[in-house]
């Protein structure tokens, strides 16, 4: 029987750790190889993709977008930028019309600077910011280039202080920074009460599985890895192509019979290569010449 390889999405609920579910993904089959893509906190639900088996080898060609629905309560401000931390200030809300709060939330749309919470997996001099934080040091973060897609307003409760968001945004983007920022541009502070992921690196919700099906009955069954490679171009291999590929030869970058033309150029471009069957062979990247270059043969000869 072949080695399990696939992605298993899981519905991450509150409080275990994203390597806690690695951990919990390792003993339900039976393997060390296993890895998670995109960390979630304790206190976040949702999409957590994890991969397993010789999958764990395409986490770096996967999408770095991702989904979010969350709860902002103004009017407070936390060590860690969300409820789980210690309170540092209460003010009262200002009376906020949803105009007011668009225009509020205008400036953290779009490429922007972002500076990440002291609770935060930054390294600072070799540390994590976490880590220190927890030392009761306070770290002057440096802001980051993110990307926030889409940052639209769901609801608004005037009177509790709290309004729902929804987030796209690119990796290394920290809702818990979104709610800092908007409640410091307002004047009374706020901080994420609730956030769950709807989406990351190309799966969602649909057929998520929750953590505690796991222990119970049989595996489930994982998903094809290319699932999460629709966002790449894809070259199909002749049969006579196969065996220079698995001893991984460089393939003409021009359209086979069995698959559609690539969008030149492509160089510096990952692409998935497809077995005749149309199952992932591997990973190629496009190079000055016009050639692929495999960069990730699975079953390799030799």
């Amino acid at each position: 029987m072949p080695a399990p390889c696939g992605f298993l999405v899981l519905d991450k609920p509150a409080g275990p750790t994203s390597h806690g579910c690695v951990a919990a993904v390792r003993r339900c089959y039976g393997l060390r190889r296993v890895g998670h893509g995109g960390t979630l906190d304790p206190a976040v639900t949702g999409v957590l993709p994890i991969a397993v088996g010789s999958a764990t080898r395409l986490l770096p060609y996967l999408s770095g977008s991702k989904a979010y629905r969350g709860i902002v309560q103004l009017g407070v401000s936390t060590s860690s930028d969300d409820l789980e931390g210690t309170v540092l200030e209460r003010r009262n809300p200002p009376a906020l019309s949803i105009a007011a709060l668009e225009a509020a939330l205008q400036p953290l749309r779009g490429a922007i600077l972002q500076r990440p919470p002291q609770v935060s997996a930054v390294h600072v001099d070799g540390e994590r910011a976490y880590v220190r934080a927890r030392r009761g040091e306070a770290m002057a973060l440096e802001p980051r280039a993110v990307t926030v897609e889409l940052l639209r307003l769901l609801a608004w409760d005037p009177e509790s202080g709290e309004l729902e968001i929804e987030v796209r945004c690119s990796a290394g983007t920290y809702i818990r920074a979104l709610a800092r920022d908007l409640g410091e541009s307002l004047g009374c502070g706020g901080a994420l009460a609730r956030l769950r992921r709807t989406e990351a690196l190309g799966f969602n919700l649909d057929g998520a599985v929750p953590l505690e099906r796991l222990d119970t009955g049989a595996p489930p069954p994982l998903r094809d890895p290319l699932e999460a490679l629709g966002h790449l171009q894809r070259r199909s291999l002749t049969p006579e192509e196969m065996a220079p590929w698995s001893c991984g030869r460089p393939l003409a970058a021009e359209p086979q019979p069995a698959g559609a033309a690539l969008e030149l150029p492509i160089e510096a471009q990952p692409v998935a290569i497809l077995r005749p069957d149309g199952s992932l062979a591997g990973i190629a990247q496009g190079d000055p010449r016009g050639q692929l270059q495999p960069r990730l043969v699975f079953d390799a000869a030799g």
